[in-house]
């Protein structure tokens, strides 16, 4: 094939999914010359599975995202059809924003967001081949023969490495929805150093509503909550309901019966699929005795009657599909519009990988999303920002940007892929927190909004926007730390059966007592002006301040072994007292700091004190 130079350029993102969309918004705003790399233009910002932005742990990421300066809670805002929070009945570390959107507006937001984004270049093609040289990145080729000269190339293929989709006996070489997938990079990422391995997810059918007998259903109605964007103060009034159903024995039985023709359990398909969100054969088969197991029904998008029903995902064959999924309540008419199916991918081991997400062996070359081993568009979308914007500081000639655990749950994600690796789809869960308490999705820009203006990405408006309502949030405190009307605080006390008072209170004794804040409105009439996630940190960081102040001291003692630095020419065979596993595993993640030794598994607290007996003797 006959090569031909195209435009240099700073860098090169291929793939459009949801971590390229961001790695190319975080490199063009913040002034380099950037190419987009797409199979196909028509996918960019594809949702091939629920369309829905959020959930638990995953809306404290894209609230991250957007006080970083991201787009995808700006996006999803703008093309959401309902939200609701999670976990509402439990403690405010655990509760996370969810959104319905539409599908297809959300493609078409992203795409027009990227087409108006100033030096950034969409270009609808395949990569075939990294070059590089002296082990740095300088260029990138198509498959139809273009060379893009960089300085910096960002991997975000999603699961369209060498795809393959499989329903029943039927398997089919392509990415989701039909897709075409990318058959050229895998050989080449093995050859420049990374190791590969094979993963697995799958997706439900999507159903015509109008076959659909909503009448039987409880319905999911949205809720009135705040927006995932710190720009914005509000959410639609009117929301589009989902609806609830349920498996019984029937369905139950379908599957049973069938499982010599389940692709999950006849051999057919061996590699590795996600833990939390297995298909209804896995759950079917590991909780016998369960007598049903919960579905959602939620629209596609406002412009089509597809339904999409969370919680039936399969890869069993058309027939037992459509006869499977008439046993459900409210689906016993139901007209599949979309089969599901399952889909293998290559990906690579993220012990490869720097926590910049910068490989270990090729200066410039970073990779994130689903290519990491990862699932879910919001790990995705986080991992994309953070890999664009270290390749932006890397070729401006700043400091990298490592968030910490401690800082973001988006540090948790990254420090987790690099230091632990993962040997299934991994997903964001709050439990894998250590300091939820202090990363709620209420304090996002809070924590993180100064770190990305001063990266360059947070611009001037949504900077100003952060500095007004930090300023809002200090006069809430403020005035909820002052003494409460002594006649209003008893009959408020009084009328809530408490205990009474036997002196002055603050309104902030009053929510110590555990009165909700919004009941503190009502009787004192106060705060009608402020926004609703303003008032709820405030609300968080008073009733939580023990535990809080608890957090900050185990914090305060993390940081003194992340500000223990590894010199990364160590030679970990060579440190008497080290166990050989501990020996093997520091050399082969390679950690930076005391902090992430300590976090490898098969390193142990005596390995770590040998370290630190190694790094005092070399001082």
């Amino acid at each position: 094939m006959q090569e031909f130079t195209e435009d240099a350029c700073d860098a090169v993102v291929i793939g459009a999914g949801h971590a390229g969309c961001e790695a190319a918004l975080a490199l063009a705003r913040t002034g380099l010359k950037t190419v987009l790399l797409t199979l196909n233009a028509d996918s960019i910002g594809f949702m091939p599975c629920n369309p829905s932005v959020g959930g638990t742990a995953k809306g404290h990421l894209v609230r991250e995202i957007d006080a970083l300066g991201g787009e995808m809670g700006v996006n999803a805002d703008k093309c959401a059809l309902q939200y609701r929070m999670l976990n509402e009945g439990k403690g405010a570390a655990v509760q996370s924003l969810r959104a319905q959107t539409d599908k297809n507006a959300y493609h078409r937001e992203m795409k027009r967001t990227l087409e108006h984004t100033e030096n950034l270049r969409i270009v609808q093609g395949e990569a075939a081949e990294i070059r590089t040289k002296d082990g740095k990145v300088t260029a990138v080729r198509t498959a139809y023969g273009g060379v893009f000269e960089c300085r910096a190339a960002i991997v975000a293929t999603g699961v369209y490495l060498n795809s393959q989709t499989i329903t029943g006996e039927v398997v089919t070489n392509g990415g989701p929805n039909g897709f075409a997938n990318a058959t050229l990079l895998t050989q080449n990422l093995i050859d420049l150093g990374y190791t590969v391995r094979r993963f697995k997810t799958g997706t439900p059918a999507r159903l015509d509503g109008r076959t659909v007998d909503f009448k039987k259903l409880p319905e999911q109605p949205g809720e009135r909550v705040f927006p995932f964007s710190f720009l914005n103060d509000s959410v639609p009034e009117n929301q589009t309901p989902c609806y609830l159903t349920y498996t019984n024995a029937k369905t139950h039985e379908v599957i049973l019966n069938n499982l010599d023709r389940a692709p999950l359990y006849n051999g057919q398909i061996s590699s590795t699929g996600p833990r939390y969100c297995p298909s209804i054969e896995t759950k079917v088969v590991r909780f016998r005795d369960k007598e049903r197991h919960q579905l959602f029904l939620e629209p596609e998008g406002a412009d089509t009657t597809e339904v999409y029903v969370q919680g039936l995902s399969t890869s069993l064959p058309h027939d037992l599909q459509k006869e499977m999924y008439r046993t459900v309540e409210g689906l016993e008419n139901c007209e599949i519009v979309r089969y599901a199916y399952a889909i293998e991918y290559d990906c690579i081991d993220t012990l490869d990988v720097l926590p910049t997400l910068e490989s270990k062996k090729v200066e410039g070359l970073y990779t994130a999303g689903q290519i990491n081993g990862t699932s879910g568009y919001e790990e995705a979308a986080a991992q994309g920002l953070i890999a664009g914007l270290n390749a932006s500081l890397k070729l401006r000639g700043l400091s990298p940007l490592i968030l910490r655990r401690d800082q973001a749950y988006i540090g948790v994600l990254i420090d987790d892929l690099v230091t632990k690796g993962t040997d299934e789809p991994y997903r964001m869960m709050t439990s894998r927190a250590e300091f939820r308490l202090s990363l709620r999705q209420d304090n996002a820009d809070t924590r993180l909004t100064q770190i990305g203006y001063d990266c360059g990405l947070v611009t001037e408006q949504r900077y100003q926007k952060f500095v007004e309502r930090r300023q809002m949030r200090e006069e809430t405190l403020a005035l909820l730390n002052k003494r409460a009307d002594q006649a209003l605080a008893c009959a408020l006390v009084q009328m809530r059966g408490d205990a009474p008072l036997t002196s002055g209170v603050t309104y902030a004794d009053l929510i110590r007592r555990g009165i909700p804040l919004a009941e503190i409105e009502v009787a004192f009439g106060i705060l009608e002006e402020i926004p609703q996630d303003v008032k709820l940190s405030a609300e968080t960081e008073i009733r939580y301040a023990g535990y809080l102040k608890r957090s900050e001291e185990q914090i305060e003692r993390a940081k003194k072994l992340e500000e223990k630095p590894l010199p990364p020419e160590i030679d970990y065979g060579k440190i008497e007292g080290l166990r050989i596993e501990a020996r093997e595993k520091l050399a082969r993640v390679r950690p930076l700091n005391l902090g992430q030794a300590e976090r490898i598994s098969g390193v142990n607290p005596a390995d770590i004190a040998v370290l630190m007996v190694y790094l005092s003797l070399k001082k």
